[in-house]
């Protein structure tokens, strides 16, 4: 990984972003961050969060932050507001509507089978997916444990992820690339693979290893370091600083192209 310092940063103009730990500090959104996302919008950047958080949340950060649109349940959906709320969803109402009842049973499985895990305070308001909470409301889970987690979705033939605070599982072929091509496609007619060099993806955990993967001006935040033995694609680039100071590093960067 080469620090963040040599990203080219002349030709980017799509900037998709975690959200957790990737531009919050201990579950804040600090005044930083905020300031950075401001920094992009009025630069004309063309600012994306993409986030496993649920899509009640998603309808305020469309509606109230300073971006085009943002991709939330890890590529379920995107929602764009421009005076009027357009969401473009993966699945029908029937397929989810199915889903959410073996996922309802996978959440009493899981619950009984992994102690110490609990639902995550904003399930109430997720559409596509189930989200296990291992450290953010709870005491830490052991890595075991979220392995555990993992293996009963899969068991069940539901996709897993591992972020830096749940392990979110659904059913359906969808995720956040996924979602990033089709969100391309229809705002912009663009091929995302032939303007890979147009865009830049910042993350900071496993989950974040496809975009890592994809993007070829891929950044980490510094605290990518706790994780990168799990990584087989790690990031291009790392930042100096962890989640919001690093985040607003990138930022700087290409506020200053």
């Amino acid at each position: 990984m080469k620090n963040v310092s040599h990203l080219n940063c002349s030709d980017i103009k799509f900037v998709f972003t975690d959200i957790d730990d990737t531009i919050t500090h201990h579950g804040k959104l600090p005044k930083e961050s905020y300031e950075a996302l401001w920094n992009l919008h009025e630069r004309g950047f063309i600012v994306v969060p993409i986030t496993g958080r649920p899509a009640g949340w998603c309808e305020m950060i469309a509606r109230f932050w300073p971006v085009y649109a943002v991709i939330g349940e890890n590529g379920a959906f995107y929602f764009k507001y421009d005076g009027k709320m357009k969401r473009v969803f993966q699945q029908t109402q029937a397929q989810i509507k199915l889903n959410r009842k073996k996922l309802d049973s996978l959440q009493k499985e899981i619950l009984k089978k992994v102690k110490g895990s609990a639902i995550s305070s904003d399930q109430f308001c997720r559409i596509f997916d189930l989200a296990i909470d291992f450290c953010e409301d709870v005491k830490p889970l052991s890595q075991d444990k979220i392995q555990k987690i993992v293996e009963l979705f899969e068991n069940r033939g539901a996709v897993a992820k591992v972020s830096s605070i749940h392990v979110n599982g659904w059913f359906g072929k969808f995720d956040k690339l996924s979602m990033c091509h089709k969100f391309m496609k229809k705002e912009f007619n663009l091929d995302i693979k032939k303007d890979n060099s147009n865009c830049i993806f910042v993350g900071d955990s496993p989950n974040d290893e496809p975009m890592f993967e994809f993007f070829k001006n891929s950044i980490a935040v510094k605290n990518i370091e706790n994780f990168l033995r799990q990584l087989k694609h790690k990031p291009q680039f790392i930042t100096d600083y962890e989640s919001a100071k690093g985040f607003s590093q990138v930022s700087s960067l290409l506020c200053k192209k």
